[in-house]
């Protein structure tokens, strides 16, 4: 598998892949999308509110099972950058099954943060396209050694639990931010030759291979660009009922 940056004009893709980032308020999603798409660190941005996106053009390279460099498909990244707190939480959630691969973040400066992962894997088994969903796992701040909270092993045990790979990440400083994405559209991407190579094993799954389907060859993108807001309730008020006038005593 290999990516490279590519410079393509709007609606030059083969692929549209969303991606999502989620994980305890504080953890640093924004500036570890900031880093993948502008490679830049900004210090100072504000709590998320609700849900905000970042866009990104690659050139991805699929390697076969043999080992040989196989086909080379242009891909635009949707990364959504989701509000970790609590009362945010049925906003960020309803985009977890339009999202094809999550970046599940803590900090590894905050124990509560990790020790809150387990609760994301519960939502995104929840409410996510399947009950396993490609999801890398990434512990930012790693350039804080000094603050370090979180053992290296710790979150490398956690990880084999749920059979997803580990990444210690640094939005300051860059490291290892490329790879933790690269690696989650490598796995994104290998479903969906799994859906392409097997149509009929996976229509059961409903959802999932609806959505991960690959587009014909005559068109551009797996999805449309999605209305980044979920449906509004019915705010229609139930019908009343005109009480008649009392009776004569």
């Amino acid at each position: 598998m290999f990516c490279a940056v590519s410079t393509m004009t709007d609606g030059d893709y083969d692929y549209l892949i969303k991606l999502l980032a989620l994980g305890d308020s504080g953890v640093g999603k924004t500036t570890f999308l900031y880093r993948y798409t502008d490679n830049k660190f900004n210090p100072k941005f504000i709590t998320t509110v609700g849900i905000d996106f970042r866009e990104k053009r690659v050139v991805y390279t699929a390697t076969n099972s043999n080992g040989t460099t196989g086909k080379t498909f242009k891909v635009h990244l949707q990364l959504w950058d989701t509000a970790g707190q609590e009362r945010f939480r049925s906003l960020t959630t309803a985009f977890f099954r339009d999202a094809m691969g999550f970046l599940l973040m803590f900090d590894l400066t905050s124990q509560q943060s990790f020790l809150n992962v387990r609760n994301w894997m519960s939502q995104l088994q929840a409410n996510a396209y399947c009950e396993n969903p490609d999801i890398v796992l990434v512990g930012n701040k790693a350039d804080l050694a000094d603050q370090r909270e979180v053992q290296e092993k710790q979150a490398k045990e956690l990880a084999d639990k749920y059979g997803i790979p580990y990444f210690e990440t640094s939005a300051a400083t860059g490291s290892e931010v490329d790879k933790a994405v690269i690696t989650l559209l490598d796995l994104v991407m290998k479903r969906m030759e799994q859906c392409v190579d097997k149509p009929t094993q996976d229509a059961p799954n409903g959802d999932g291979a609806s959505k991960l389907a690959a587009p014909p060859s005559n068109e551009k993108s797996v999805h449309a660009r999605p209305n980044l807001l979920p449906p509004l309730p019915n705010l229609t008020p139930p019908p009343t009922t005109l009480a008649g006038p009392p009776p004569h005593g």
